[in-house]
Formats: structure tokens, C-alpha cells, sequence
């Protein structure tokens, strides 16, 4: 499966044609981006192995109508490169020209996983500029759990497009099989895969991860690095957040990571996922979507 089919399984899995992306040239260095509705801006940000289609990903699973959903690639992937900035405080500051740029005044922001360390900056460096922020599976200080070996393992796929292309064909074949180590519990995996809404985003999430890997996998590194290193002045941060994670995460521990977020940041509120692991957003989307939505809706700036 090449590259334009893995985008076109990408569009229909989600319901939707996939927009075009377009990159800008900021005063820090090009940036790529895709987006979506109308309305308010909403900034969705990926995570590891992502790029602005993920973003999209996010922003359909999670976000509800009435907003225009911006998706960028970070630094490091797809068509942003890591030399745009590989500190999340570079990567707020580029995300803030963007908008600049955009002409777009404010946003709120959506991020997921290796996402949360450039939006958390964003909203302590450019308040002005950040009316809400939803903290998806993100980390409330540095990660300690081990690097998964799968992402060794994709790191060997690249070298191998013949495995690539074989891995493409099985996880595009049976979702349940290849969605086995994202969702450990068999009921739930089997009821996020047939479900109407939910399994074609999970789908079109691993099919995205599949398709142009070797242009994501420097933002991943670099991801890595950074949250192993960095710390964050929670405190400071001033705008509504919302906090939503699994209460199982095995990556990203809730107890040490959500409940580290709640608590140091001021008024943030928790949407705890029982039993959620680190793609709660798709066996818990129902209830995700409604809580994002009603967040969204009662901080929106509408004047």
C-alpha cells in the first residue's frame, strides 16, 4: 500500500476528504498545516510518530462542530522540519508565528501524548493568544518509563520497505489483531474497532503511522528527548485547562502524570478515563467528545 492509498484509507476512515496541507514560511521556519470546519480556532496537536494528519485524527475524535480545527506538523515531522525547533519552547514560539502569520489573534488548543510539552508552552509563553487548553494522555513532568521496543522496531520497518509494506497490509487487514497492544482488554478492543465512529479514527491513526514514517520519525526522537529532560512551571499557567487521561495509561502514568497536572495547575479540571490506556480518546471517545465539547463551549470567546 503506497503513500497516496494510506491517505486516501485515511479519508474515508474518517468520513471526511482529507484537506490539503499547506506549508507557510514563519519568521522561525516553514510550518505545515491542514484544517477543517468553521468557526473559533482550535489548535489540535499530535503526538510521537504523528504529523498534521493526526492532528486532524485528534481534532475528529475528540472536537464537536462549531470550530475550525488547525492541525500542524511539529518540528521533525512530515513537512515542518526539526530544524523549525526542537525545544517546546521553540516549537510554542513557531506555532504562535504561525498564527501571526494566519492573521489568526487567539486559539484554543488541543494536544495528545508528545504533543503537551509545545502546547503547555504555548500557553505559559503566548497567554494572550490562548483562550482554553486540553491536555490529552500528556505528561505533567519528565516520562521514566521505558522507550516501548516497537518503536525500535518501526525504526527497522524503514529500512525495509518490503516489511513496511507487509506491516502495512496486516494492520489495514484486521484493526483488532494490530490494535492488540494499544488496547490490552479484549472487550474493549473488540467494542472500539466495531464501533461505527470510533474504530475507522483508530484505523486511520495506524494507517497514518505507516505511511511516510521515515519524515516522522526525527520529530520522534526528538520527542523523546524532551520528555525525558524537560520540566514545566505548571503554576504559571493562567488560561482553563482541561485535563483528560486513562486511568490505566501504562506510558504516560495517570497517577504520576494527570494527577501531577490537577494538581499544580491552577483550577485545571480532570476527566479521569477508567480503565483507559494511552488511546483512551478511542475506547473512551463518547465520552471524551461530550466533556471536550462542553469544556470548549463554555470558555469560547464568540465576540
Amino acid at each position: 500500500m503506497g503513500a497516496t492509498h494510506a491517505r486516501a484509507a485515511n479519508a474515508v476512515a474518517t468520513g471526511a476528504g482529507e484537506p490539503t496541507p499547506v506549508t507557510v514560511n514563519t519568521r522561525r521556519g516553514p510550518v505545515e498545516y491542514a484544517s477543517f470546519g468553521e468557526g473559533q480556532p482550535v489548535l489540535a496537536i499530535h503526538g510521537a510518530m504523528g504529523g498534521y494528519d493526526q492532528g486532524l485524527i485528534l481534532a475528529r475524535t475528540i472536537g464537536g462542530p462549531g470550530y475550525r480545527f488547525v492541525a500542524v506538523s511539529r518540528p521533525g515531522y512530515l513537512g515542518t522540519p526539526l530544524s523549525a525547533g526542537r525545544a517546546p519552547e521553540e516549537q510554542a514560539d513557531l506555532l504562535a508565528d504561525l498564527f501571526e502569520t494566519l492573521g489568526i489573534r487567539e486559539v484554543a488548543v488541543m494536544a495528545i501524548s508528545g504533543g503537551g510539552p509545545s502546547a503547555m508552552h504555548f500557553a505559559l509563553r503566548h497567554r494572550e493568544r490562548c483562550w482554553a487548553l486540553v491536555l490529552v494522555s500528556t505528561c505533567g513532568g519528565t516520562i521514566d518509563t521505558r522507550v516501548p521496543l516497537s518503536f525500535q522496531f518501526t525504526k527497522l520497518l524503514v529500512r525495509w520497505p518490503a516489511l513496511l509494506a507487509l506491516m502495512r497490509r496486516r494492520t489495514l487487514g484486521n484493526l483488532e489483531r494490530a490494535a492488540r497492544r494499544s488496547i490490552t482488554d479484549p472487550l474493549l478492543r473488540a467494542r472500539t474497532v466495531q464501533d461505527p465512529h470510533a474504530g475507522p479514527l483508530l484505523k486511520a491513526l495506524m494507517a497514518s503511522t505507516l505511511d511516510r514514517m521515515a519524515l516522522r520519525l526525527p520529530g520522534t526522537e526528538n520527542d523523546i528527548a524532551v520528555t525525558r529532560s524537560t520540566t514545566y512551571p505548571l503554576e504559571q499557567i493562567a488560561v482553563p485547562v482541561l485535563v483528560v487521561h486513562g486511568t490505566a495509561d501504562p506510558l504516560v502514568p495517570f497517577k504520576k502524570h494527570a494527577m501531577t497536572l490537577v494538581n499544580r495547575i491552577p483550577g485545571a479540571e480532570l476527566l479521569a478515563l477508567e480503565g483507559g490506556e494511552h488511546a483512551a480518546i478511542f475506547t473512551h471517545r463518547d465520552e471524551v467528545r461530550l466533556r471536550v465539547t462542553r469544556f470548549l463551549g463554555e470558555h469560547a470567546r464568540w465576540g
